[in-house]
């Protein structure tokens, strides 16, 4: 399959036939690094090449990744007459090697009897939990990159209507616009979506659906394509949690692992929040955020006994609500006390050995180096595994603090008239948008409280009071 790697073919072409630095470091540079020598790298760090020479370089590589050949040819052939001409035949001959390599890389990208030259086409492939979108760009009838993008959650819709919705989200954000985008389907909203396109492209934009020919073979390259790297994508999730499951020693696949975290501020407006992992996915749309209602002060351990508590309880009540089923595996985002605090839930509820638990053991970095058990046996992870479980991390705290900040926040602002029963949202506007805040309407009479749309002077007097 021509198009399979071409876009890392491509730069390592780039790599190999132009003299672009590839270091990350440039500034304060004392000496040149190994590809100068290697005559890789024309040395820019130490002024070895001059700033016009270079961006020549650069401006050579925009054309090529443009696809526009025979441009580039054309200006390194004037290039290395020039060198010839200066009897510099060392530099004519590499220029020389350049051109045959870019003419020999083309003759390899180039689409068949695709004439047209500057072309999208779309592949899709979902499965029942996941979509995957594939691009191909085909700029001077040669194939110059690819994009995927996978969507979850999408399995109830038609592929024309996934297709349509993808076209407005990506398409109606670029700048750049093909003159042709290709698919598998007729869409629907076909001409409403070309008209938007070649408005906004001030030329046309035809989106076409191939029956037959080299063109429908392309689609379905696309569509090839899109498939294998979905299949990819899931193959990468099912080893970490394969690796996951004999890292801990684990009975079964940990196939939906929720985590947890608790967030308070010195004890005050402690939150908790929720986090699902879904064969090897963050499913944020399973996210829950829990509101502290037992526990007076800052107590993480009966806090996460609270939380765990209240979503065991969704399942065992109701197996299809919300929740869903009971996880395959916990994993706290804390040591040891919180892993007996979730145990203890667990056992109270007869799962003692139905739910294995593990806490995140962080370095000083407080970055998971490793999983522990209730016995504070410790499991060392790989950098795949860390990466997965970092991830997992950040998700759940995020989640907690992003409520504490909405819980913290709606408590701080919150104003002494919500405490006054008869006074509502509308009436709390009435008084706020005459006085201007509550301490002007503590220094406001009752006379002038009663003057307000909603008051009567019985209110007024018990506002005032209140107030005191």
């Amino acid at each position: 399959m021509p198009v399979v790697g071409s876009a890392k073919e491509m730069i390592h072409f780039i790599k190999e036939r132009f003299q672009i630095r590839q270091c990350k470091k440039f500034k304060n540079q004392d000496r040149v690094c190994l590809n100068f020598h290697i005559k890789k790298c024309l040395g820019p760090c130490m002024g070895y090449v001059s700033k016009e020479d270079y961006h020549k370089q650069i401006d050579q590589i925009m054309l090529l990744l443009e696809g526009k050949i025979d441009r580039i040819i054309k200006e390194l052939k004037q290039e290395m007459a020039q060198y010839a001409g200066q009897q510099d035949y060392e530099k004519a001959a590499k220029i020389r090697d350049r051109i045959q390599a870019i003419e020999r890389v083309s003759e390899k990208q180039k689409v068949s009897n695709i004439s047209e030259h500057n072309i999208d086409v779309i592949g899709l492939y979902k499965n029942e939990m996941t979509v995957c979108i594939e691009i191909f760009f085909i700029r001077g009838s040669k194939m110059i990159g690819r994009e995927h993008y996978f969507f979850d959650d999408l399995k109830d819709m038609e592929e024309e209507e996934i297709v349509a919705g993808f076209l407005k989200q990506y398409y109606f954000e670029k700048i750049e616009l093909p003159n042709k985008i290709m698919m598998r389907f007729a869409l629907e909203e076909k001409e409403a979506i070309e008209k938007y396109l070649s408005s906004k492209a001030g030329r046309k934009v035809e989106l076409k659906s191939p029956q037959k020919g080299e063109k429908l073979k392309f689609v379905e390259m696309a569509e090839l394509n899109s498939k294998i790297t979905l299949e990819n994508k899931l193959k990468d999730k099912s080893d970490i949690l394969l690796e996951l499951k004999d890292v801990l020693k684990l009975e079964k696949m940990p196939l939906k692992i929720e985590s947890f975290d608790i967030s308070n501020m010195a004890g005050n407006f402690v939150v908790a929040g929720m986090c699902v992992v879904q064969n090897g996915v963050i499913k944020r749309n399973l996210s829950r955020r829990f509101k502290i209602k037992t526990v007076v002060g800052q107590d993480d351990p009966k806090c996460m006994q609270e939380v765990v508590s209240r979503r065991l309880k969704h399942s065992l009540e109701n197996p299809n609500g919300g929740f869903g089923k009971l996880p395959d595996l916990i994993l706290a985002d804390g040591g040891i006390t919180q892993i007996r605090a979730i145990q203890k839930v667990l056992e109270e509820n007869h799962l003692g050995n139905q739910i294995p638990v593990f806490g995140m053991v962080k370095d000083d970095k407080h970055s998971t180096r490793a999983l522990m058990n209730e016995q504070r046996e410790e499991f060392e992870i790989s950098e795949k595994l860390f990466h997965f479980i970092t991830n997992l991390q950040d998700e759940v705290h995020k989640t907690a603090i992003e409520y504490h900040r909405k819980v913290r926040d709606k408590e701080m602002t919150k104003s002494k008239l919500d405490d006054i029963s008869g006074i509502g949202n509308k009436k709390r506007a009435e008084l706020l948008k005459k006085f201007g805040s509550v301490k002007k309407i503590k220094e406001a009479t009752i006379e002038e409280i009663a003057q307000v749309k909603g008051i009567n002077l019985k209110l007024a007097e018990k506002i005032k009071q209140e107030l005191l």
